[in-house]
Formats: structure tokens, C-alpha cells, sequence
């Protein structure tokens, strides 16, 4: 940068240098031409300052100032070239204004000004004696510009301290104003945060994280602080940072992911997800350290808790293959499912029980850790030689950490695998091949309310990908998964108990599964449909929608769900919605209608309810035929019932 520095200098010192030496020989307004000579003097002696100590230059406000300073001396320059005209003609046809010497005057002064500010701001401060800075006159129709100038210097050659108490001040910044955000990301502040980041204090690295969290407010700022190498220093810090700080840096991650998804990749292939998966599963699965990889074999935890599973229902399998129904009536509790998976852990370690001669200490976690450079090889008993850590990371110290710093962390690590995890089938796949889901369903039942809520829509999102991805489904979503029935049941008990906050992404998330239930597998249905008769809009289209996708053709099993869904008394509820609810819950209650007199026209409770007279008052709504959906299947429904069921009659032919 010094290199670049002393090249913008060389020019405005030479123009010093030319408008100093033509000023002696003016040959009109000599006084006047002595004084901007006097000014431009002491403006040189700065300049040369500025260029022998190029090294500590920050170098955004030094380009805006020297080319103002420029600017000042090119028209200083012309002017004293005016006066050394020499001869009676000559000078009577240079017209010099009487104020254009006052202008330039006042304009040296300034530069004058900006570059004294320009060479205290970028001093260090030991030097600087704490004396106030000032604002240079260059910040006068800007002065929040030069705020930030002052900050991001120090952030550069202040002690640790000051660079702590700078970041912060970036953060009240950021936070008041987008456009302030963007100036810092413009004046090159993300570079000095992130170097705080890495190697602060822990207060100066929580400040610089919670900076760079509100500086990504849009694609373009989250593109270029990746650019930065914003996920090198995050991932480093989650593998062994301060819990505080990895608390920060989560929130901060999750925040960049929001704002732009592109950037999931870019943390995954850092192994941010493996990193915050494991402070997810810390002391939230029991034993959770013995949910590791066989050494031998490599098996992942995945591939261990799917041992023995059967294939799920999808939408290419027949029926016929779908074996062993799990009993509705017994759901698994979640220490059942940890207890389960524990044995099943044990028999494959028995089966695949590394030799004596095996040597695991390349693969050892966490061998860079500050503690083992220390001499502190004390190893956990369960994982010396026997396993290599599924999360990479030394546990050693967390559980010192206070109850209040252990839950945000589990919170905020949420956040984020919600956020990388939207959209994202590769994030989804190494999510769920983790411990995750296991994670996920025992925070959404004994989380506090923060966790429960992100774990909520993790879980959501993680579907989500499932239901548009196939591949990802079968593997991940097997009925016979004790991760994935764990991680239905806490679902299936928020749906039940119809009173949290959690209840909207869990309903969807039961929705994305639909493709994954067995023909037998119909407890969802009834609370679902119960949730038809719910008072909140936005509740019933939920659960309408939800319905939609088990009821839906798409959906082999779509006959079974229908008639579950009019056995639970579906039917009842749906044609209330179809005539009184709002459009959009009227338009959702219509397809399923639909789809269930397609499915099931022979149904008692079809013709009972008169599905036939809704269905052909639908076809009167000129509102709901607007509908494309709706347009090509009410007809085909109708005609479907009308085979079945006479009209005006409640009986079968």
C-alpha cells in the first residue's frame, strides 16, 4: 500500500513545487501570489510528511483527500501563470477576479487542513496522546464519512483496546443506517474487523463479529466480505474460539446466509456446518461424544442410525413393498430413541472393532488446539482409540461456560443451520448425515424458547429441500429412522398441542414429509384436520396446505390419506371453509375437496355431507375458477361424484 500511497503524492508535489517557484516571479498581484506561495510552502512540507510516512496511511481517505488537494493546486497553479504576464497588452487582457485569490486561499487552507487530519488520524495511538481529532474540512457536507475514516484507522494501528472500542463504534454505525454499512464496507473496513475478529480479545472479537453480522444487509455487501475471508476466520473461531464469541459469530453467519444464500457453499466447504452441529449436539443428546464415526469402516452417525431401515414410501414405490407399519398407538419417546440408537451403535463398533495395532492419532480431533500445545493430552475415555470425533472440535472447557451463554449458543448455532440450510440440497445432506436431526428433536421438546423456535425452522427448511429432492427424502427421512421418527413425533406433539409459537413451521414441516408416511402411518391426519376448525387464517391455510400435499396424486399413497382425512371428519370442515372462509383458505379447502372426491367418491360420509351441491355451487364462484388449479379439477371431481352419487340425494345408486 505504501507503494500506492507515495504514488498519489508524487504529482500534487510537484504542482506545489512549480506554483511555489512561479509565484516569486509574478509579474502582477505580486503580494497576493507571495501569500498563496507562504500557504503552499507549508502544504508541500505536509505532503512530503504524508510520503515519508506512506507505510501508515490509510489509504481511502488519503486518495479523496490528495485528489481534492489536486484539484486545489492545478487552479493555483494556473492562476500565478496569469500573473507573470509581462507587457502593458498582455496584462491588459488577463482578466484576474479580485476574488479568485481570496478563493484559492481559503481553498489551500483547507487541503492545508485535511492533510494535517489525514497525518494525525493515521498515526498510531501512543502517538496521538488520545487528543481529539477533529473533523478535516473535507468533511463538511459529509461528516459521517470521516467518522468512519477515524474508526477504520484505528482499527488499523490502534492497540487492541482502541481497536475493540472502534469496532463497536462501526456497530452502532451499521446498525442505525444501511447506507452507513455500506460506506464502511466501502472504505475498507471489512479487512481490519475481520483481523480483529481473528486475533482480539474477546470483547474486540465479539465487537468486530457483530460488525461484520450487520454490515451483510444485501448480496452485494455479503459478496464482497466473503471475498474478505469471512469464512476462514468464522469457521476457525467456531472450531476454537470463546463460547461468547463463537455466540456472536454464529448469529453473524446466520445473518450473512439470510441476506445472501449464495454464500451457504462458501461455509459448508469450511466446515462451518460441522462446527455448529456440534455445538448444537454439546450436552443436548446424552453422550452425545459417543455418536461417532467407526474408525474402521468410516460409517457415518447417519448410516449407523439407519442401520436395519426399511425403504419409505415415495412417490415411484408401490404400495406393496411398504413393510413392518410402526404402531400408531405407542409414539417413541426421545430417551427411547437415544437408547435405541446407542445399541445400535454398540453392536456395529462390535462388529467392526478396530485392532490394537490401528493408530487414530491423525485423525484425532481438535490436535491444533491451544491445549495441546500446552502438554494437556488428556482424552476422553469413550473416544481414546476407539473413535474419531464426528464434530472435529475439543469440548474441553464448554461445560464451565454459565447455563445462560450455553443456551444462546445452542440458539444462535440453530439460527444459522436454519439459514444455510434454505434452499440448499449439499447443506441439507451434510445436516442430516450429522446428529443434527437427533439434535433438533430433543431441542423443539426441552429447549428454551429461542432454540426451540430455530430448531422449529431448521427443521422446516431442512424438509423443505427433502420434499423437492428425492434422494435426500429416502435417505434422511426413513420411517424406520429412529432421527427422523424422533424428529416427527416433537413435530406431531406442537401440531397435537396447537398453542406455540412453534406451530406454523411445524405444521409445514409435516406437510414437506407428506411423501414419506406409510399407508399405515396416519396419526398426523386427525390433528391436522383439527386445525382446519382453527380461528387463525393463517393456522387453517396451513393445515390446508399441508393436507394438499398428503391428498395430493403426487403422492402415492394419496387414496389412504384421503380416506383418513374424511374419517378424522375432514369433509365436515372443509365445506365450511369453502363457503365462508377467506379466499385464499377457500381456495386451499376447494382443491382438497377435490382431491378427496377424486380419491374417494364412493365415500358415505361424501355423499352425507353433500360434497356433489358444493362442488357445483364452486362452479357458480367466477372468484375461485380463476384459479388454474381449480379450474382444470373441479370438473373432473364433480364428474367424479356425480358417477357415484345421485344428486339431491344423500344415498348411494
Amino acid at each position: 500500500m505504501a507503494d500506492i500511497v507515495k504514488e498519489i503524492l508524487a504529482r500534487p508535489i510537484q504542482l506545489a513545487d512549480q506554483v511555489t517557484k512561479l509565484a516569486d516571479e509574478a509579474q502582477s498581484f505580486k503580494q497576493d501570489c507571495l501569500e498563496l506561495k507562504a500557504k503552499t510552502e507549508k502544504l508541500a512540507g505536509l505532503l512530503r510528511q504524508a510520503a515519508r510516512a506512506s507505510n501508515d496511511l490509510y489509504e481511502r481517505p488519503t486518495r479523496r483527500i490528495i485528489d481534492d488537494t489536486e484539484q486545489v493546486l492545478d487552479k493555483a497553479l494556473t492562476l500565478v501563470i496569469k500573473c507573470r504576464a509581462s507587457g502593458i497588452i498582455k496584462r491588459l487582457f488577463t482578466i484576474i477576479p479580485a476574488a479568485a485569490f481570496r478563493k484559492i486561499s481559503m481553498q489551500l487552507e483547507n487541503s492545508i487542513g485535511d492533510v494535517s487530519w489525514l497525518l494525525r488520524v493515521s498515526a498510531p495511538a501512543d502517538d496521538r496522546d488520545d487528543e481529539y481529532l477533529g473533523l478535516p474540512p473535507i468533511a463538511a457536507n459529509e461528516p459521517i464519512l470521516c467518522l468512519i475514516w477515524e474508526q477504520i484507522a484505528i482499527l488499523y494501528t490502534g492497540s487492541l483496546e482502541d481497536r475493540s472500542d472502534a469496532a463497536a463504534s462501526l456497530v452502532s454505525l451499521a446498525r442505525d443506517n444501511d447506507r452507513y454499512g455500506k460506506l464502511i464496507i466501502e472504505e475498507g473496513g471489512v479487512a481490519p474487523l475481520l483481523k480483529l475478529a481473528k486475533d482480539g480479545k474477546m470483547e474486540g472479537q465479539e465487537n468486530a463479529a457483530r460488525a461484520i453480522g450487520l454490515l451483510g444487509r444485501d448480496p452485494e455487501s455479503v459478496e464482497q466480505i466473503v471475498n474478505a475471508g469471512v469464512c476462514t476466520v468464522f469457521a476457525k473461531i467456531l472450531k476454537e474460539g470463546h463460547m461468547k464469541v463463537q455466540v456472536v459469530v454464529a448469529w453473524a453467519v446466520s445473518e450473512l446466509a439470510a441476506h445472501h444464500p449464495k454464500c451457504q457453499d462458501h461455509f459448508a466447504q469450511n466446515n462451518t456446518i460441522r462446527f455448529l452441529v456440534s455445538h448444537l449436539a454439546f450436552e443436548t443428546v446424552q453422550e452425545h461424544s459417543k455418536y461417532a464415526i467407526a474408525s474402521k469402516n468410516k460409517m457415518s452417525i447417519h448410516s449407523v442410525l439407519m442401520a436395519s431401515s426399511d425403504t419409505s414410501p415415495d412417490e415411484d414405490e408401490p404400495a406393496t413393498k411398504i413393510h413392518h407399519p410402526v404402531d400408531n398407538k405407542t409414539p417413541i419417546q426421545m430417551h427411547s430413541v437415544v437408547a435405541n440408537t446407542m445399541a445400535m451403535r454398540s453392536q456395529t463398533l462390535s462388529n467392526n472393532k478396530p485392532t490394537q495395532t490401528q493408530n487414530l492419532s491423525t485423525n484425532h480431533p481438535n490436535t491444533n488446539h491451544p491445549n495441546h500445545a500446552k502438554g494437556n493430552h488428556n482424552i476422553p475415555k469413550q473416544q481414546h482409540h476407539h473413535h474419531v470425533s464426528l464434530a472435529g472440535t475439543s469440548i474441553k472447557g464448554r461445560e464451565f461456560e454459565d447455563p445462560a451463554t450455553k443456551a444462546q449458543m445452542k440458539a444462535m448455532a440453530a439460527r444459522a443451520l436454519w439459514q444455510l440450510a434454505k434452499g440448499n440440497v449439499t447443506v441439507c445432506r451434510t445436516i442430516t448425515e450429522s446428529r443434527a436431526l437427533l439434535c433438533f428433536a430433543v431441542l423443539l421438546e426441552k429447549g428454551h424458547d429461542e432454540v426451540q423456535s430455530y430448531s422449529a425452522m431448521a427443521l422446516m427448511e431442512i424438509t423443505a429441500v427433502a420434499e423437492q429432492n428425492s434422494e435426500l427424502r429416502r435417505s434422511s427421512f426413513k420411517p424406520t429412522s429412529p432421527a427422523a421418527r424422533a424428529v416427527v413425533d416433537q413435530l406431531l406433539k406442537v401440531v397435537e398441542n396447537a398453542v406455540s409459537d412453534l406451530l406454523i413451521p411445524c405444521i409445514q414441516a409435516i406437510g414437506n414429509l407428506a411423501r414419506t408416511f406409510r399407508a399405515t402411518e396416519t396419526r398426523m391426519i386427525g390433528p391436522l384436520v383439527k386445525l382446519l376448525d382453527e380461528k387463525e387464517p393463517e393456522v387453517t391455510m396451513e393445515a390446508a396446505i399441508a393436507l394438499n400435499k398428503f391428498a395430493s396424486p403426487e403422492n402415492f399413497l394419496c387414496v389412504n390419506h384421503s380416506k383418513a382425512i374424511i374419517a378424522e371428519g375432514g369433509a365436515k370442515h372443509l365445506i365450511q371453509l369453502v363457503y365462508f372462509g377467506e379466499q385464499m383458505v377457500q381456495s386451499l379447502s376447494l382443491i382438497l375437496l377435490c382431491y378427496i372426491s377424486l380419491h374417494c367418491p364412493d365415500s358415505e360420509v361424501l355423499a352425507n355431507e353433500e360434497v356433489l351441491i358444493v362442488l357445483e355451487w364452486s362452479t357458480k364462484q367466477a372468484h375461485l375458477l380463476q384459479e388454474p388449479e381449480i379450474e382444470s379439477l373441479l370438473p373432473e371431481a364433480k364428474s367424479r361424484l356425480e358417477l357415484y352419487q345421485s344428486r339431491g340425494s344423500r344415498g348411494f345408486y
